[in-house]
């Protein structure tokens, strides 16, 4: 088993993160995770929510075998092994007997700002396909926002990434939900996070 690779970002979040995941969810679902990157976080929430059974994925190919690294270096038993998953590739999941493959949860954690924006609209369409009808979409990652002042460092981050690639950038919160709105899904709760990031809960709208 080759060795898993380490995000000191993702080391540092997962935590924070599974503390909100452990409000917003139920005890027991099935959750889907986008952009799973080097596995760290997948192996931390199936660890700190036994009652989920977790499908990691990434676009890309060499992040599979660190996603599986970590999930056996713990020793989990409700991960199944990670799929290639490109958001922009409709569908995401073949059809079964029953239809789309519904998940009770959708994950994706800091894709928006380090792709092109089309993977917002992908996202919110792709989820909105593959949601349970109560299930819920938990994004997150820095955003702008309308009302609210954009930290020194996030204004310096999204310069960053803008100097790397022109189509990055922090995405603004109201221009997601739009997308959100679009694919038929709705702002439901919204959790400031360490370092200046957010949770965002989305439901399908009624």
């Amino acid at each position: 088993m080759p060795q898993p690779d380490f995000s000191p970002a993702a080391d540092r979040n997962k935590q924070p993160l599974l503390d909100v995941l452990r409000q917003v969810l139920p005890a027991r679902g099935s959750a889907l995770e986008i952009a799973s990157g080097t596995g760290q976080h997948v192996a931390w929430f199936a660890a700190g929510l036994p009652g989920w059974t977790w499908q990691p994925t990434d676009a890309q190919p060499r992040a599979l075998d660190s996603i599986a690294a970590w999930c056996a270096t713990s020793g989990l038993a409700n991960v199944r092994p990670p799929l290639q998953l490109d958001v922009l590739d409709m569908p995401w999941l073949p059809d079964n007997d029953a239809g789309a493959p519904a998940f009770d949860a959708i994950f994706c954690a800091n894709m928006l700002h380090i792709s092109p924006w089309a993977t917002c609209a992908a996202l919110m369409r792709g989820s909105a396909r593959h949601l349970a009808p109560d299930g819920l979409l938990i994004t997150y990652g820095p955003y702008l926002e309308d009302e609210v002042p954009t930290s020194a460092g996030n204004l310096s981050f999204d310069r960053s990434l803008r100097e790397q690639d022109s189509a990055w950038g922090i995405r603004r919160r109201e221009e997601v939900e739009q997308q959100a709105r679009l694919a038929g899904l709705a702002l439901a709760a919204r959790h400031a996070m360490p370092a200046n990031n957010l949770l965002l809960v989305w439901r399908r709208a009624t």
